[in-house]
């Protein structure tokens, strides 16, 4: 792990633009040029598109006095782990959630919570960043913004914008009051089981119940122990089935 992370230190994802534009503002960029290329989203996450000077914030990491002050509805900023979701139904899927290199899920880095109060409609806003962990993927991103190619970008690095009004159907317009009563409004999309990152928009073919964001995840979790849990489900599934029209008759007579 110590020789990749030496590796990652020394990337340095580059800015498409030329250097020499004079101060000529990136459309759709809630970050600075410098620090990351924005990638298109799907619904309810996109790379926005702010007049104002972008700014830069540092902080620290540090652990929270509960892990329930995570959660979604509590509006965190955190690092790793699994995103807190701001809009936990329209999440972004299909190429957007994926490496355009290796095509693999990304992995969830970090989020930060950043409303404007100035704008009604950002009320609640919230950025995420993920990565592909391959080194070898990180590289190819770094050779390709170099290549200039504007046509159809690839990128193993993506930030999605979400923002919501005040008023909205997942949480309440009154501020939360953090003392564990505090509950969203309603659920969210079901999650890959393995990853619980993306949405499980896959399901197995077996127990009907588990969830998948990619074929890769479904074998992850397949050969970690799902293949016996699977059976077990099944099984279940098929006596409870069995014990019920037996009930009935008893019931009957």
């Amino acid at each position: 792990m110590e020789p990749n992370a030496d590796k990652l230190r020394g990337l340095c994802i580059t800015s498409l633009d030329d250097e020499d534009d004079d101060e000529t503002e990136l459309p759709n960029q809630p970050l600075p040029a410098s620090t990351v290329t924005v990638a298109a989203a799907a619904s309810g996450y996109d790379d926005g598109d702010e007049d104002e000077e972008a700014e830069v914030m540092l902080g620290f990491l540090e652990k929270p006095k509960h892990p329930g002050l995570l959660l979604r509805h509590l509006f965190p900023s955190k690092a790793g782990g699994i995103p807190a979701w701001l809009d936990p139904v329209n999440l972004p899927t299909g190429n957007s959630s994926c490496c355009g290199f290796c095509g693999e899920p990304l992995h969830f880095v970090l989020q930060i919570y950043a409303p404007i109060e100035s704008n009604a409609a950002a009320f609640h806003r919230t950025l995420f960043m993920f990565m592909c962990p391959s080194m070898a993927c990180l590289h190819r991103d770094q050779h390709k913004q170099w290549t200039r190619n504007q046509g159809n970008p690839r990128r193993s690095v993506r930030v999605f914008r979400c923002q919501l009004p005040r008023t909205n159907v997942f949480y309440s317009s009154e501020p939360p009051s953090r003392n564990n009563s505090d509950k969203p409004l309603c659920a969210g999309a079901a999650l890959c089981h393995w990853c619980g990152t993306w949405k499980g928009d896959k399901i197995c073919g077996g127990c009907k119940k588990s969830r998948y964001c990619s074929e890769k995840h479904q074998a992850l979790h397949w050969r970690s122990g799902h293949k016996n849990d699977c059976l077990q489900i099944i099984n279940s599934s098929e006596a409870s089935s069995s014990v019920l029209p037996a009930v009935g008759k008893g019931n009957n007579v």
